[in-house]
């Protein structure tokens, strides 16, 4: 007679499980408690819908180069030349599309392409030759930016074709309004219908997950946790969404920084070659001889960096219509802020997109809120090196705590 068996889900004890999770929970409280603390400071104007949608075309790039770079310091390096690959990849854009009156269509894969063999080629002397990324960046970022001089002449280029530039200021069209725009509150029922659409996806994918780990047998966040963190995060998204239908909808930018936040949190989490790269983050010769090749693990990594980089240097081109040789000065501090403010570790094999995403809004927040106060650029570049300071002395405090 066969004997039914059941295996019992392990509790986890709500004290247990906020001192494992603490960052990330501190992360998500920080964006929000910045959020209302500029929203009472500005007077209200944080969370109008033209500020908001102004706030999303300011950082996307941020949030996009981002992405690269987690993976990049997860591994174990830095790049410090991805301000120079935005200018010099602005430029080429620039002179492809205004000079000699290439089609866009062309032009952008073109300069991914391009911007993958930037990648690539700092990526093998880091990777192959093992010289510190350190040094091999900083000479990229000498490099590039030299040769964006060269290029542009040392004046900018502009103005860009009209289908270039809703790449960064076009906005997804209202194709299900039910009244007269010009009378109703919500101008763009698109953006409201696709984030309520999302929420409900996020909620119902997190009980999904919660009931496959009872399946399993696989320890659950706690039930109280769990609801206030979906609380949370379908409060503040239907607000936002709601904010931008009142204005013009969706910016087509959030489109694509939302597919690759989707795409990139899928390979960090679900792929074999996102595990294999905080492997060999955490421990580089224990994942070389367990057989993985991690010279061609961090020569990808840079690639990818390349390729992230050049859609940011479209988007910010195209969203100034111009290209300058400045353009992209002091990107690669923010972009690496974002990362270790989002709880990336600088000895590597730590870190996670969420945490990046959310990193970089609270930069963008608060550049936003204090440009809107009207703080000196001298205060603001404090405020946010103390904010830097104090994330990586939480996060190592954390580690210190739990050896």
């Amino acid at each position: 007679m066969a004997i039914e068996t059941r295996t019992e889900t392990p509790n986890v004890s709500v004290s247990d499980y906020l001192r494992k999770n603490i960052r990330e929970y501190g992360l998500l409280l920080a964006l929000v408690v910045i959020m209302l603390l500029f929203q009472f400071l500005t007077g209200g104007v944080l969370f109008k819908p033209v500020n908001i949608t102004n706030l999303v075309l300011q950082n996307s790039f941020i949030i996009i180069m981002a992405l690269g770079m987690l993976l990049i310091i997860v591994a174990g390096h830095i790049d410090l030349s991805v301000g120079s690959i935005v200018a010099f990849i602005g430029g080429i854009s620039a002179i492809m599309l205004v000079k000699w009156g290439w089609h866009f269509s062309i032009v952008v894969p073109l300069c991914l392409i391009l911007g993958a063999a930037m990648g690539a080629a700092q990526g093998y002397w880091v990777a192959y030759q093992k010289i510190p990324s350190f040094i091999v960046t900083l000479a990229g970022m000498l490099v590039f930016r030299g040769l964006t001089y060269v290029v542009l002449e040392g004046r900018p280029i502009g103005p860009f074709p009209k289908e270039f530039q809703l790449l960064s200021t076009g906005f997804i069209p209202d194709f299900l309004s039910f009244t007269d725009p010009a009378t109703s509150i919500v101008k763009n029922y698109v953006a409201l219908i696709t984030v309520l659409a999302l929420v409900g996806w996020a909620i119902y994918s997190g009980m999904k997950n919660r009931r496959l780990n009872e399946q399993h047998g696989t320890p659950n966040e706690p039930v109280v946790f769990f609801a206030g963190q979906m609380a949370v995060i379908s409060v503040v998204a239907i607000f936002l969404g709601f904010q931008l239908s009142t204005y013009r909808g969706l910016p087509n930018v959030l489109v694509v920084m939302g597919v690759l936040i989707a795409f990139y949190t899928f390979v960090t989490t679900r792929s074999t070659i996102g595990r294999r790269i905080y492997a060999m983050g955490g421990n580089e010769k224990a994942t070389k001889l367990s057989g993985i090749n991690t010279e061609r693990l961090t020569f990808y990594t840079f690639v990818n960096m390349g390729v992230l980089a050049a859609l940011a240097g479209m988007i910010i081109a195209a969203r100034l219509n111009s290209a300058t040789p400045k353009a992209g000065v002091g990107f690669e501090l923010d972009v690496i802020a974002a990362c270790f403010i989002g709880g990336a570790s600088a000895s590597g094999g730590v870190g996670k997109i969420i945490g990046a995403v959310i990193g970089a809004f609270i930069m963008g927040v608060m550049n936003n809120g204090m440009s809107i106060m009207g703080i000196g650029i001298d205060y603001q570049q404090l405020i946010k090196g103390l904010v830097l300071l104090a994330a990586v002395f939480f996060d190592v405090y954390n580690k210190n705590k739990a050896v």
